[in-house]
């Protein structure tokens, strides 16, 4: 590879450093070459795809800083450490301690699971039962699977508490609308695809001691 070469890949590493993702395009422009060529810099560098976005843009390995589900993201734009949408949802649900349903997947990968779950209903890797009403994702691994369903039994017994995620949206809600019911407040959250039942929230006040207060009778 030519000095002048060296120098495009250069610019094109410090480019994702400083922007922390770009397009496929913007990797071509940079490097001065190909889309064909572009692809085969970026496999080279171990760049990861985004999740969503039509998995347009690109990171480079050292850029993200992954949470403990290993995902990032940056401007709207989600990666995984784990690999496509496809990779990730499997490997989200081995670690899940009771699987994974809709609004559980909502709020770790920051997408409307009805743009993406439907195609799961017959994975090899997960099994799908129907839990209170709504599809609950397991693994299919028979060891895994006997635990989580378990745990998800244990779960319904004394009421689900929210994902952090889940936890911060019902708060950023009540803060604006203090006045809301808990029934108000989990119809406002569905409509920004956050899915917590008025249980869930309930169960989010009473852990951290926040009472609903009630409005006083006029005498």
């Amino acid at each position: 590879m030519s000095r002048e070469s060296d120098a495009r890949m250069e610019k094109a590493r410090k480019a994702f450093r400083r922007k922390k993702v770009l397009t496929l395009e913007e990797v071509a422009d940079l490097i001065d070459g190909s889309i064909h060529t572009a692809r085969r810099r970026l496999k080279e560098w171990g760049a990861l795809n985004s999740y969503n976005q039509n998995g347009r843009y690109y990171t480079l390995p050292e850029v993200p800083e992954f949470d403990a589900n290993g995902l990032w993201q940056y401007h709207g734009v989600f990666f995984s450490q784990h690999g496509n949408l496809k990779q990730t949802v499997v490997e989200l649900v081995r670690r899940s301690p009771a699987g994974l349903d809709a609004g559980e997947f909502a709020s770790l990968l920051g997408l409307d699971p009805r743009s993406f779950l439907s195609a799961f209903a017959k994975h090899p890797d997960l099994k799908r039962e129907k839990s209170r009403g709504r599809f609950v994702y397991y693994s299919s691994d028979p060891t895994v699977f006997d635990k989580q369903r378990q745990c998800r039994g244990t779960l319904h017994a004394t009421g689900r508490h929210p994902t952090p995620a889940e936890a911060v949206a019902i708060l950023v809600e009540k803060i604006k609308h203090p006045t809301l019911s808990h029934e108000e407040l989990s119809r406002r959250l569905k409509k920004q695809n956050v899915s917590v039942e008025p249980e869930t929230i309930e169960n989010l006040f009473l852990r951290h001691g926040l009472t609903e207060k009630k409005t006083p009778h006029s005498v």
